[in-house]
């Protein structure tokens, strides 16, 4: 059975998480203000896939199961869940700035992969306990926090070379009935209002290291995790027209010698697969980022706009506003269809489930990565200075200073005051505060930095196939003709491709409406 976002939040009563957050002891997660947006964010994940207009995305038959499940949940079989999970990401985050459950879901694709190489390779039976665990959440309608990046220390040594090996997470001891971790995780997304955390190593590891190489699942509040995490945006702040309501807590989970049973152990000490499951998780998630950050391209333009109409400017008459506007669309678009690109061209695993082309979707989030700051000074170049000069909300109801403002500080005659001020201080939010400043750090490393996604673009780019082209029309003596003899009509190789048509989906399923992004 799905949840919606009031069994959500009254699904975390059923926890009781050791968490704090600005040095004072959580009792009620469901219940803390300064989580509530956070919560809020996560919540619209669950409400949308109520909405009959949105089910077609939201929610989507999980084929090993035969099952119904939210579309943050599933396993990709096809380019067309893909592409639905890439428009629900970007429909869930134009509404909540980053709706947060879409990591358990490239999470749950990344160890699906791991887990059936890892059987193939070594006989375990890793694959089957990961499936029972997953129709388990899947029926259970959870979030899951991905505990990946490690605290790492020194960065210049590898984990088992640090001084203190708990700034990575490992395997202390190994039971008859299970193993035991310890070990931190600095960065977990929405950490306190999570039911479980999915334990995975966020680089590769060597034979030495291989204790470092663990997967697992915990639940929030399993003896020994202790989690010490930052406000869910800026929960009571009037001038918060944005991230008051929705937001993002992300928080540093300590493992305390905690004990994770057979059953829930998918990796342990499998440090090959261990890096197959790092770069595989990284693909699924930046696909997602993509369709993240689109849904927050989506505000920019949608609040520029407005900002654009209330200070009396006409972006037909006006070229250079227009022209700004022209370049925000297409950063947004650019990256986003980057992320159609790689669900379009994705590849079949051997599990039997899909993986997004690596190319496309390293180019997509490195784009997006970069771009987040112009983004944010376009939003700034059409709205004009109003935005950072706006006195506090607390003076629109001040008798004294109220009525001047009003008079003075308007834009267009038939659009009130209030309603100029209200847009300048949403994108003042967006972009400028430091919930602004937040959105553009998470956008530049979160899935990794600039640098891991050149990386994987370099590794995955068909180079070698580009020197053969240029080889093989050398041999055919263009030079000496002076011509292009042919050219190269598809994206790898010299033959041309023709791009896969989509499955269509099941009768029993929804109709899909359009993209999320029309």
């Amino acid at each position: 059975m799905m949840m919606d976002a009031a069994a959500y939040r009254e699904s975390l009563r059923a926890y009781s998480p050791r968490v704090f957050v600005n040095g004072q002891r959580v009792e009620s997660v469901a219940d803390e203000p300064l989580l509530a947006p956070g919560i809020n964010g996560v919540g619209v994940t669950y409400d949308f896939a109520h909405v009959p207009e949105h089910q077609a995305i939201m929610t989507a038959r999980q084929g090993t199961s035969g099952k119904i499940v939210n579309r943050m949940l599933h396993i990709n079989e096809t380019s067309t869940d893909l592409l639905y999970k890439l428009e629900a990401v970007r429909l869930v985050c134009k509404v909540s700035g980053c709706a947060q459950r879409y990591l358990t879901h490239d999470a749950f694709n990344g160890i699906f992969q791991a887990t059936k190489r890892t059987d193939d390779n070594h006989g375990t039976d890793y694959s089957q306990r990961f499936l029972n665990y997953l129709h388990n959440v899947q029926d259970r309608d959870l979030t899951l926090g991905v505990a990946m990046t490690d605290a790492k220390g020194d960065r210049s040594k590898r984990s088992g070379q640090q001084a203190n090996p708990d700034v990575y997470v490992h395997i202390k001891e190994r039971r008859p009935d299970g193993i035991i971790i310890r070990g931190t995780k600095a960065i977990v997304t929405g950490a306190p209002y999570m039911h479980e955390f999915l334990v995975m190593p966020c680089r590769t590891h060597t034979k030495e290291d291989a204790d470092f190489a663990v997967c697992c699942a915990v639940p929030v509040d399993a003896p020994g995790v202790t989690i010490v995490a930052r406000p869910a945006g800026r929960p009571g702040e009037a001038a918060a027209k944005f991230s008051a309501k929705y937001g993002q807590s992300t928080g540093v989970v300590i493992f305390d010698d905690v004990f994770v049973p057979h059953d829930r152990v998918f990796l342990a000490g499998e440090y090959e697969e261990g890096g197959f499951l790092t770069t595989s998780y990284a693909t699924h998630h930046r696909h997602s980022c993509i369709g993240a950050r689109a849904g927050f391209g989506d505000l920019l333009i949608g609040a520029g706009a407005l900002m654009i109409e209330a200070n009396g400017l006409d972006p037909d008459r006006h070229g250079h506003i227009r022209e700004q506007m022209v370049d925000l669309i297409t950063i947004t678009e650019s990256f986003y269809a980057c992320g159609v690109a790689s669900s379009v061209y994705c590849t079949k695993d051997s599990a039997g489930s899909v993986m997004p082309d690596a190319v496309f979707s390293n180019i997509g989030k490195l784009l997006l990565a970069t771009k987040i700051y112009d983004m944010h000074k376009i939003a700034h170049y059409v709205s004009g200075g109003l935005i950072v000069a706006l006195p506090g909300p607390d003076e629109d109801h001040n008798p004294e200073t109220a009525a001047s403002l009003t008079a003075v500080l308007g834009g267009r005659s038939d659009i009130p005051t209030e309603q100029r001020m209200e847009v300048a201080r949403f994108i003042e939010d967006l972009t400028v505060s430091h919930q602004g400043g937040w959105y553009s750090l998470i956008s530049l490393h979160g899935g990794g930095s600039p640098e891991a996604m050149k990386r994987e673009i370099w590794r995955n780019y068909p180079v070698m196939e580009k020197i053969d082209l240029v080889e093989s029309l050398l041999d055919r003596g263009v030079l000496d003709q002076g011509q292009r003899v042919s050219k190269q009509p598809g994206r790898c190789c010299t033959t041309g491709c023709e791009v896969p048509t989509l499955p269509q989906a099941e009768a029993s399923e929804p109709v899909p409406i359009a993209p999320a992004a029309e």
